[in-house]
């Protein structure tokens, strides 16, 4: 996966300085506080947002229960992706789990950057493969790795995740029990 960040970083970086400054037009830049919703579910998923700094994560409810289905980091582009690319409500929420500092772009103003500078439709694909990717891989993970093994891979991989994120997010992110993870840690 980092070879694939690294890939996009290297295209944005050639980007020519009419379309940087394009992009940058269209960006904004705006703090959220620990526990503010960038995104709610039921809305339109008109903004994207790079964290800048700062952890968040999109979550659902199911019933009562909030189902974590990814955590973003700096550099982290949040979304709800079906919900921005579509325009239709959306069925997650984004919050912010610590207080961050997002560039949001507007989805309108984007399609329409896009539609005059051609090497933003490849910055889009790049991101969309980018997160196909991701896709792929998480649910490889769920297919293929026990409770112990994903809880290890993060352990080894992102550290940070441990330290910054409260538990029971961890354990809905790696869709098991607080219980479970709990005993997970207990036999590392």
């Amino acid at each position: 996966m980092t070879l694939y960040i690294d890939k996009i970083n290297n295209y944005i970086k050639c980007l020519d300085n009419e379309t940087l400054n394009a992009l940058q037009n269209i960006s904004s830049t705006k703090q959220y506080k620990k526990g503010e919703l960038l995104l709610r579910q039921d809305e339109v998923c008109t903004k994207s947002y790079l964290l800048q700094n700062g952890i968040a994560r999109k979550y659902y409810l199911n019933g009562a229960k909030e189902i974590t289905t990814e955590l973003y980091f700096e550099n982290d582009l949040a979304v709800s992706f079906d919900s921005y690319s579509l325009q239709q409500p959306s069925r997650e929420f984004i919050e912010a789990l610590t207080d961050v500092t997002v560039s949001i772009t507007h989805y309108q103003a984007f399609q329409d950057a896009k539609a005059k500078y051609t090497k933003l439709l490849t910055l889009d694909l790049m991101f969309a493969e980018y997160y196909g990717i991701w896709v792929e891989n998480r649910l490889f993970q769920f297919h293929t790795l026990t409770a112990t093994e994903r809880y290890l891979e993060i352990l080894n991989k992102s550290p940070h995740i441990i330290q910054s994120i409260p538990l029971t997010i961890i354990a809905s992110y790696l869709g098991i029990s607080l219980e479970t993870l709990s005993r997970i840690r207990a036999k590392i």
